[in-house]
């Protein structure tokens, strides 16, 4: 791997790497103690904030209620003061618009005192109310250009916090953003429309049960983050992964992921220490952070949260990808995010672990040892199934992306066939409850190792199935389809709507079954659930969802399998999809339409952008070094036939043809490129059936190349250096 001078030049500055900053000392602060200092959390606003003003804030956050206005300046008194001891000299209103980024306005606190000073203010107006410029972000035809307002508003449910920053803080405060008619221009604001919409079905499920404390119930998630990690001077030399976030050339590595000796191995030196920092920056503002571990593909890792409410969880979602971007910069690292930056290896998804419940009954989706005997649980589990299997087409669209892609089928995701994997304990409780009653459930027992210094290991009663795009893992379901680079906030809103939906039809049948009398619930709780069982089996499947069979038997059953996003995201504008969100109040049907023209979209934007940087980079980087290497071979064939030998051009005459193959698909597709279509939808077709096809054709040529062509020539790091140097 002599390489060219730049890839010579990269791979010494990794092998001669040395840390930009000092080590840590991670034994000043214990992590405890480290944990949400810079968060404006419960116990920070029952200290500084009167008690009345505490209490008032916390119905808000607990049950729902609505804000006191009058509460705000006295909040916003307290929290300026708080951030200002840190630090601050600004304050930021922090939103998620549809463009999936997070996106911020900084405002300083400073106001002249008319004497020549100026004092920190912050009012209880600027705490809840901003008004950033909305003319650039992508509204879907709810706003017209010429129109700029915007508002955002603070989620008091999701706390404030400092970011810290080598030169000051800032205060930022999680908002919702919203047009100037009160239209959702972000992810957030159906978030919270979905939870108030979830909590409002699940109570009336949960008083028939004889709950009736109106403690708010709410959905959590806890989202595992996959992604790759390289060094920063191999990043800077693509310029496919620096504008595409993934590689859009490059040839397979002698060695890949083959030999599973990267899955939970040992950490690299540099990369654990990037993580503990960046772990420590998260402990800081309250994300709680669980799990770190290699993934299954070189240089690729995982980092994992516990659960939080879901709209938090989601914002701490975002503060994550940003946290690990930002750190890994300092230990000279690039992070990507994208799914799927490497072909031929794992790609990265971001597995949603959901769930719902409240302070009072706890999980839910607790099924306790006896499943089949826990009548309230087996009536939300059936809810969820219900849902899935009724709104299986919206759920594939909420996970819709071009580069999703890449990944959704391939070898280490699930099938774009959304399908539930139960395990084989709750499986069997609901092929009995299409006969009548549960009477049973298998145990899980105990399992022993044969060895005598090992304890016996308690077994659970079901196996995991990483095959399975929506899978109960024990207290929760698991949406393993979600991207990597993607915010947790469009599923969360489809399974908190969809799932609402189905506590409503439930509920409405216990209601009128029973009629009040809770005698009776027992038997319509029965009657529900043999009904679901049998109606909606077909969406359980606990076998291998990679096999061409279960694609097969899924087409029998009636289940969709949308391949890409062009076939997904037209399911959003199917009437009764509409409909579903406008009962629910979570988006109109203007809001909705308007997210289908967004995404479909973003999907053309980012192929044109690709099939511009594949035609580049073939041109002006790969076709000019093939060129020079065919140079080279073709003076030593006329240099030993003018000294009377034979020369041997097998060599010249492949990689000539090569050349040539690249040159006439290069031609292809820029003609193809430029080939214009009438009509959002059908030019998103046209990228995907027309234009990938054209790029593809363009990497097999110049892939091939790269395992000819001389090292020294070879002008793009190559996958064996990006992934195996660390």
């Amino acid at each position: 791997m002599s390489g060219s001078k730049a890839r010579q030049e990269a791979i010494q500055a990794v092998t001669n790497y040395k840390p930009i900053s000092a080590p840590l000392n991670f034994n000043e602060t214990p992590a405890n103690e480290l944990y949400g200092s810079n968060v404006f959390s419960l116990k920070v606003m029952q200290d500084r904030l009167p008690k009345n003003i505490f209490k008032s804030l916390k119905r808000t956050i607990d049950r729902g209620e609505m804000l006191d206005p009058l509460a705000a300046d006295v909040v916003a008194v307290a929290m300026k003061a708080w951030a200002v001891e840190k630090g601050a000299t600004h304050y930021a209103h922090i939103f998620h618009p549809l463009t999936g980024i997070t996106a911020e306005k900084h405002d300083s606190f400073l106001e002249p005192d008319g004497m020549g000073g100026a004092m920190p203010e912050f009012t209880g107006k600027a705490l809840i109310q901003g008004e950033p410029d909305a003319s650039s972000f992508p509204s879907g035809g709810i706003r017209n250009t010429f129109e700029a307002r915007g508002y955002t508003a603070w989620d008091v449910t999701s706390p404030a916090y400092i970011l810290e920053n080598p030169n000051g803080t800032t205060l930022c405060i999680p908002t919702a953003f919203v047009s100037w008619t009160g239209e959702a221009l972000d992810k957030k604001t159906p978030v919270l429309r979905s939870m108030k919409a979830l909590n409002t079905q699940a109570t009336r499920i949960l008083k028939l049960f004889g709950h009736k404390d109106g403690v708010m119930v709410s959905a959590t998630a806890g989202p595992e983050q996959e992604y790759f990690l390289i060094d920063r001077n191999f990043f800077f030399a693509r310029p496919d992964l620096l504008n595409a976030g993934r590689t859009l050339f490059g040839a397979k590595p002698p060695k890949g992921q083959e030999f599973e000796d990267q899955y939970f191995g040992a950490i690299p030196e540099r990369v654990l220490a990037c993580m503990l920092e960046t772990e420590r920056e998260l402990y800081k503002l309250g994300v709680p952070v669980k799990t770190r571990h290699n993934e299954v593909a070189p240089s690729q890792y995982e980092i994992a949260p516990i659960y939080e409410n879901a709209n938090v969880a989601a914002d701490h979602q975002q503060i994550l990808m940003l946290m690990l971007k930002r750190v890994a910069s300092k230990y000279g690292l690039e992070c990507l995010l994208h799914e799927k930056p490497f072909a031929g290896v794992n790609g990265s998804g971001k597995h949603l672990n959901w769930s719902l419940g409240n302070s009072a009954q706890g999980n839910l989706l607790e099924p306790g040892a006896n499943p089949h005997d826990n009548a309230q649980f087996l009536v939300f589990c059936a809810a969820v199934i219900r849902a899935v299997h009724k709104y299986a087409p919206v759920l594939r669209a909420a996970v819709a992306s071009a580069s999703n892609d890449h990944r959704l089928g391939a070898n280490e995701a699930p099938p774009a066939i959304i399908s539930i994997f139960l395990g084989s304990q709750l499986a069997d409780v609901f092929e009995q409850l299409k006969k009548g009653p549960a009477t049973s459930s298998k145990q899980a027992g105990t399992l022993t190792v044969g060895v005598d210094t090992l304890p016996p290991l308690p077994k659970d009663a079901g196996d995991r199935n990483r095959t399975s795009p929506f899978a109960f893992t024990g207290n929760k379901f698991e949406f393993r389809a979600v991207a990597s680079n993607q915010s947790i906030s469009g599923p969360l809103v489809v399974l908190n709507t969809i799932v609402a939906e189905s506590l409503d039809y439930i509920a409405t049948k216990l209601e009128a079954a029973t009629n009040g009398d809770a005698s009776k619930l027992n038997g319509a709780v029965q009657t529900v659930l043999q009904e679901i069982a049998t109606n909606h089996s077909a969406i359980i499947f606990n076998g291998d969802g990679y096999s061409e069979a279960w694609h097969k038997e899924a087409e029998k059953r009636g289940l969709p399998n949308y391949k890409t996003s062009v076939d997904a995201l037209p399911a959003l504008g199917a009437p009764e999809v509409a409909a579903l969100f406008e009962k629910y109040k979570v988006l109109t049907k203007r809001e909705l339409d308007s997210r289908t023209d967004i995404y479909l979209e973003q999907y053309c934007k980012t192929v044109r952008s690709e099939s511009k940087l594949v035609v580049e980079i073939a041109k002006t980087l790969i076709y000019p070094a093939s060129v020079r290497y065919q140079s080279e071979l073709a003076a030593a064939a006329a240099n030993l036939k003018a000294a009377g030998l034979t020369p041997c051009v097998e060599t010249l005459t492949k990689v000539t043809d090569l050349i040539n193959g690249l040159s006439k698909s290069i031609t292809a597709l820029e003609k193809t490129g430029e080939h214009h279509v009438e009509g959002l939808l059908n030019e998103a077709k046209h990228f995907c059936n027309d234009v990938l096809p054209a790029m593809a054709e363009v990497r097999k040529f110049a892939d091939e190349l790269e395992s000819i062509v001389a090292d020294d020539l070879w002008p793009l790091p190559t996958y064996q250096e990006m992934l195996f140097i660390k």
